[in-house]
């Protein structure tokens, strides 16, 4: 069965910023790998949290090319550049203009059908991301959550927002196969 090909799948790079623990590295590849992506960036990883740790191979299962594959960047800035629209997750309360992800992500693959290229972004899974990464952003983008924990974990932010860009892309596609 052939994968699933759609232009924003090769125009929208995944970043775990200052990721923690190995699992959740290899399961953000395997996360993204399942809706068709493939570019993976990883931002200062904690000593652990490297593609060359077996936790992080027996997480990406079926999607070890997408982990040894992973960018590795010493700053947000460089793993930023030639982005032309950034979207920062964030488990805060209170932040002023954040999107959920499906309307986060249908913004993104209306930016991609422009021209323009994406960067998801996700903090660390203690931390979060910083108040100066979160504001290199374009848009901040929050979950919602029914019960009161802290934050969703850092792969299974990673998988809604991977699925959420498929489900906008597929929409966007069918919507201009009806406009032809």
């Amino acid at each position: 069965m052939a994968m699933l090909h759609l232009p924003i799948h090769d125009s929208t790079r995944f970043v775990l910023v200052r990721p923690h623990y190995p699992e959740n590295v290899g399961a953000s590849a395997r996360a993204i790998k399942t809706m068709g992506f493939s570019r993976l960036t990883l931002v200062r990883p904690g000593r652990l949290a490297v593609p060359e740790h077996e936790m992080a191979a027996k997480m990406a299962v079926k999607s070890r090319d997408v982990l040894e594959a992973a960018e590795r960047c010493q700053n947000l800035t460089d793993a930023l550049r030639d982005v032309s629209l950034v979207l920062a997750t964030t488990s805060r309360r209170g932040v002023s203009g954040v999107l959920g992800p499906r309307e986060a992500m249908r913004k993104a693959v209306s930016h991609v059908a422009s021209g323009g290229n994406v960067a998801l972004v996700f903090g660390n899974e203690k931390t979060g991301l910083s108040t100066d990464e979160l504001w290199m952003s374009h848009e901040r983008v929050r979950a919602p959550m029914a019960a009161d924990q802290p934050s969703l974990n850092l792969a299974q932010a990673v998988q809604i927002c991977a699925y959420e860009l498929l489900l906008a892309a597929l929409a966007a596609r069918d919507e201009s196969r009806l406009l032809r």
